[in-house]
């Protein structure tokens, strides 16, 4: 297949671009920074690359939690309105088949139970709960400690930034593209991605690059309240073989199908600085008590679907990613 990947410059886009042409596709690139035409806000610009297109391979959108509200035009015009401008089209140009970057950020927090109330969705945490090391959600009825569990597709959305709310709107349009075109659409919802090329010294690349650019410089990994946030971090040649299955798996037309794209090892924030830190020979971390307000405190996915639907199993485990990833930062 002739697939258009947006956003191939980056990170992820990147390593799909590899994965699609190993395995005898003909990826075609369309990446702003490599190419300022390459505009996904340009409806003129998306027609042309879609020219002999088979499938849509989209990455590109403006990515982080953003400063304050002040960067909510900038998200949406990128996230929300470039997706709808590629959308509008591949529909033109009768282009039927698409693979998104979901995000794990549309659920807010994830699963909880309480022992007296069953499953609940607990609010944003309370800034004096965390300002006196309150880390933990309590239930939203009692008051009590929760327990976290895997937050499968089904759960409820809940998006607590405007990336989030950007990223769940692609998902919406891209719902009704399919089911207006007749086509297939797949979101692969990422979940803490990682491994070679992670950009560094920037929020927007996540906790792991500010790790590793810490220890690079050879100082400690500062780690937020107290470490023991819970996240899947997934290995991006895995994610990049997720796309591969999208792209290739005989699917339903008419709706978009969400798959939760993790690892499926629970690990915490901590734990994750701790092999970094080892892998490299640097200073062990800190951790400061620090906290940022609207930080989910635990978000790990139940893969399942995309294993059983699609057949995917993520290759790369804990241990050896981050010791991979350690290994190939070296300035």
């Amino acid at each position: 297949m002739r697939i258009l990947v947006t956003g191939s410059a980056g990170f992820i886009g990147s390593a799909i671009t590899d994965a699609l042409r190993e395995a005898g596709h003909d990826p075609t690139p369309f990446d702003i920074r490599t190419d300022p035409s390459h505009d996904i806000r340009d409806r003129e610009a998306v027609e042309d690359a879609l020219h002999g297109v088979d499938a849509v391979c989209h990455q590109a959108a403006k990515v982080g939690l953003g400063k304050d509200f002040d960067d909510a035009p900038a998200y949406t015009e990128v996230n929300a309105g470039g997706t709808a401008n590629l959308l509008a089209a591949m529909a033109a140009k009768g282009v039927r088949r698409l693979a998104l970057a979901g995000s794990m950020v549309v659920y807010g927090e994830g699963r909880y139970t309480c022992a007296a109330h069953g499953v609940v969705r607990p609010g944003p945490r309370r800034p004096e709960d965390l300002a006196a090391g309150r880390f933990e959600p309590p239930c939203p009825h009692c008051d009590t400690p929760l327990t976290a569990g895997l937050v499968a597709e089904d759960a409820p959305t809940d998006p607590r930034s405007v990336y989030a709310v950007t990223k769940l709107t692609q998902e919406h349009l891209a719902t009704v593209w399919a089911r207006d075109t007749g086509s297939t659409a797949v979101s692969l919802r990422y979940h803490n991605v990682y491994g070679p090329g992670l950009p560094r010294d920037t929020l927007y690349a996540g906790v792991a690059a500010l790790f590793l650019s810490a220890l690079l410089r050879g100082e400690a990994p500062r780690v937020f309240e107290d470490g023991a946030q819970r996240r899947d971090f997934v290995h991006v040649r895995d994610v990049a073989a997720a796309n591969l299955r999208a792209l290739e798996a005989p699917l339903e037309p008419g709706a978009l199908t969400a798959y939760n794209t993790g690892s499926g090892e629970v690990r915490t924030v901590g734990e994750m600085a701790v092999a970094l830190a080892f892998a490299r020979g640097g200073p062990d971390p800190v951790v400061t008590g620090e906290y940022r307000l609207g930080d989910v405190r635990h978000i790990t996915a139940d893969s399942r679907r995309l294993k059983e639907d699609l057949g995917w199993r993520p290759e790369v485990d804990f241990i050896s990613g981050m010791s991979e990833l350690a290994a190939k930062e070296d300035g």
